[in-house]
């Protein structure tokens, strides 16, 4: 054979992976194929292959004989919005998206490219696990990708689609990945599956309950994104990629913003209720800050009494971490305080400046939570901000009472900027509870003690609720009028632009994990 046909001719067999039928199942349960995946990521036309003519080097169980190019994977290299990213897509109709040897030396060649040229990786998992054929080896894989994850955390963004099954020891992987895109009924993650939790633990629970994808994004917090169909998961990527820059090296892009930076929303100054004890909806607020109204939220569904997401201002990048008075009155516990912390940290790690929101009334009290080791995942949150050095930006809109003040983002552990609308509480704990220990003897000596009560919450609130006291000492740089947030936080990240801060050397931080 001509040597271009014979070319020609294995290139289309690569293309077809398992073949007709396999491609053909592939489609009945209402899933894409690899390639098809990959085309509707990319921009189209600038996906580049590698490796489409590796095959298994296994020999046993009559292996030998069913050998097919590219071994359930395919990998290369394309562009996002004309950025470089690299790309693996497992290929669930080649020995059901099984992972061997070779299989793995493909995405480890990419991931080693893309740390080499400081450039995105994203996986599209699709993968009955480990094969069982070749035994250790296709283990050994795996230890590979999970190490070239960690060495790649911080360094390039690593962002997980889950298209199809993902269990056990294959979970890790997209689990030390910076973002989880799940997709409904197609999506399944879990370490042993329902048969062996019933044989094991004799309960009853199927593959959506389990590790579905709403399970997951409400839950369990692993995924970021529950997605209702493929076509929406490979959006959600393409918009996240808008704020992320391509290494830690680099800064996140900056787009052109036709959202006047001077532009003031006075519905701002009556979204806060007048009573302390009322909720609203902090994602009105940032909403009402933010370019065009334009707000991308990271786990939406799982601790929504915190809220974070990305967002421009004026055209940059920032990361947004808000207290969510609607849900729990925006308390911490320990849920949101990791789903904040891993925020924090994401945003840090890639240059991406950090605006937070405060109204929090303090720590989730109760024994679920104490036994549950509310102070070491509290101190997650608390430590991601002292270690941050991104320009940091604080806006007190009501309450920041007691530990949580200090938790939020607050001057003392080195936020660049922190002002406070006029309403803004800022004090260790709420008049009631304040005025409930420091007078309780006054009270209890009173001829009306619900009055005496009354008048000492008063004072208290007088001489404490508002944010002047903060202010007298510096612990705040300015009181502002809810409408004037946008412009003050566009001017702050224009001042800020050169910041540069270094932390002490050493090997690591022991982050209370």
């Amino acid at each position: 054979m001509d040597p271009v046909e014979q070319l020609r001719e294995k290139a289309k067999q690569a293309t077809l992976g398992g073949g007709k039928e396999g491609i053909q199942k592939q489609h009945e349960k209402g899933k894409l194929t690899a390639r098809e995946r990959i085309e509707a990521l990319l921009d189209a036309d600038r996906f580049v292959e590698l490796d489409r003519f590796v095959v298994h080097q296994c020999h046993d169980f009559g292996m030998d004989q069913r050998k097919v190019l590219g071994d359930g994977v395919v990998t290369g290299y394309g562009t996002i919005d004309g950025r470089l990213v690299y790309v693996f897509a497992q290929d669930f109709t080649v020995f059901g998206g099984s992972l061997g040897e070779m299989y793995a030396q493909k995405i480890c060649k990419i991931m080693d490219l893309a740390m080499r040229t400081g450039a995105p990786v994203i996986g599209l998992n699709d993968s009955g696990g480990a094969r069982i054929q070749e035994g250790v080896t296709s283990l050994g894989g795996y230890a590979e990708i999970f190490w070239r994850n960690v060495m790649a955390s911080g360094v390039i963004p690593q962002i997980s689609a889950v298209l199809g099954p993902c269990a056990g020891g294959a979970v890790y992987s997209p689990a030390m990945t910076d973002f989880i895109i799940m997709v409904d009924d197609i999506s399944h993650m879990f370490i042993t599956g329902p048969e062996v939790i019933k044989t094991v633990t004799k309960e009853e629970v199927t593959f959506e309950e389990l590790g579905g994808s709403r399970t997951h994004a409400t839950k369990s917090g692993v995924a970021h994104f529950a997605c209702v169909d493929e076509q929406e998961c490979f959006t959600t990527i393409r918009r996240l990629m808008r704020f992320i820059p391509q290494n830690n090296m680099e800064d996140p892009p900056v787009i052109r913003s036709d959202d006047d930076p001077n532009r003031q929303d006075v519905e701002l100054a009556s979204i806060v209720p007048d009573s302390p004890e009322k909720p609203y909806d902090i994602k009105d607020v940032i909403v009402r800050v933010v370019d065009n109204s334009d707000f991308v939220e990271i786990h939406r569904d799982y601790a929504q009494n915190i809220v974070v997401g990305f967002a421009h201002l004026d055209g940059r990048p920032v990361g947004i971490v808000a207290n969510q008075p609607s849900v729990l009155a925006g308390v911490l516990d320990i849920a949101a305080s990791m789903k904040g912390a891993r925020f924090v940290r994401f945003c840090d790690a890639f240059n991406i400046p950090l605006v937070t929101f405060v109204d929090v009334p303090g720590f989730l009290p109760g024994t679920d939570q104490e036994w549950g080791g509310i102070i070491s995942h509290g101190a997650k949150l608390l430590y991601a901000f002292c270690e941050a050095t991104v320009p940091k930006l604080t806006v007190i809109t009501r309450k920041a009472y007691g530990g949580a003040y200090d938790v939020m983002n607050s001057k003392h552990v080195r936020a660049d900027f922190n002002v406070a609308w006029p309403q803004a509480e800022i004090a260790v704990m709420g008049p009631q509870g304040a005025v409930n220990i420091i007078f309780r003897k006054d009270v209890q000596k009173a001829d009306d003690p619900q009055k005496k009560v009354d008048t000492l919450v008063r004072e208290y609130r007088e001489k404490f609720a508002n944010p002047y006291v903060a202010a007298e000492k510096g612990y705040i740089d300015d009181v502002i009028e809810p409408q004037e947030t946008r412009p003050k936080l566009i001017s702050a990240l224009q001042m800020l632009q050169n910041k540069r801060q270094t932390l002490p050397p050493k090997k690591h931080g022991n982050i209370p994990l």
